[in-house]
């Protein structure tokens, strides 16, 4: 069903919260205001705008620092007073440098969600790699001086471990395959950091394969590359 946007529940202000949603995961990237503007430039040009309350003006995420959010999807609720914006993230979200502005957690008397698991953690990984890549002298830090030394050594690395983790998937006590996995994950996540190939590109790369053959992925690959 596709909603106008005339016919939306529009305060009194013409505002409406809208939620942003992080394609590849489902999780909460940011809650911003649009107007009939706003909205109509996000549907546009594929990229959200809010209106900004303060500044009585409308502005593009990303406008200054580069993490914009690509569009995948527009959404009204079922009462016409919210927007849901399924978006792929360029970088951390919240201008504090967090993934995601909802990180201030407000019901510390309950167990914590474990934060080291699935995604996440890879995620947290290349911010970290980025980080090192700003920051860290090559001889203080692992990562700092893999980058410092270039493509060549990343990618001999990155061939260890593929070889390692080779090596134990046959016959290997499942604890070396799980190390020897996050070894390889690791140097591959440095070789994308090198080369500023934001992670959430990737999440996005295989959500987009979801329910494609593989088959015909190749053969759409194959046909491309011979084009």
């Amino acid at each position: 069903m596709i909603e106008r946007a005339e016919n939306l529940a529009w305060d009194e202000r013409g505002l409406l919260p809208a939620i942003v949603e992080d394609a590849s995961d489902g999780g909460v990237r940011m809650l911003g205001w649009m107007n009939a503007e706003a909205l109509a430039r996000t549907l546009s040009t594929g990229f959200v705008w809010f209106y900004s309350r303060s500044r009585q003006r409308l502005w593009k995420k990303g406008e200054s620092s580069g993490n914009t959010l690509a569009v995948r999807g527009v959404f009204a609720d079922c009462d016409s007073d919210a927007i849901l914006v399924r978006a792929v993230p360029a970088g951390p979200t919240c201008h504090t440098g967090e993934r995601s502005c909802f990180f201030r957690r407000l019901d510390e008397g309950r167990e914590a969600a474990p934060e080291n698991t699935d995604a996440r953690v890879l995620d947290r990984l290349a911010e970290v790699i980025a980080q090192r890549k700003r920051e860290a002298a090559p001889d203080k830090s692992y990562t700092a001086s893999l980058l410092a030394a270039g493509p060549a050594k990343i990618l001999a690395k990155i061939e260890e471990e593929h070889g390692e983790l080779a090596a134990e998937i046959p016959a290997g006590p499942p604890e070396r395959i799980v190390a020897e996995t996050a070894d390889l994950l690791f140097h591959v996540l440095v070789g994308l950091g090198s080369r500023e190939v934001e992670l959430d590109a990737v999440w996005a790369e295989l959500g987009r394969r979801f329910g494609v053959s593989g088959h015909a992925e190749k053969a759409a690959r194959s046909h491309t590359e011979d084009t």
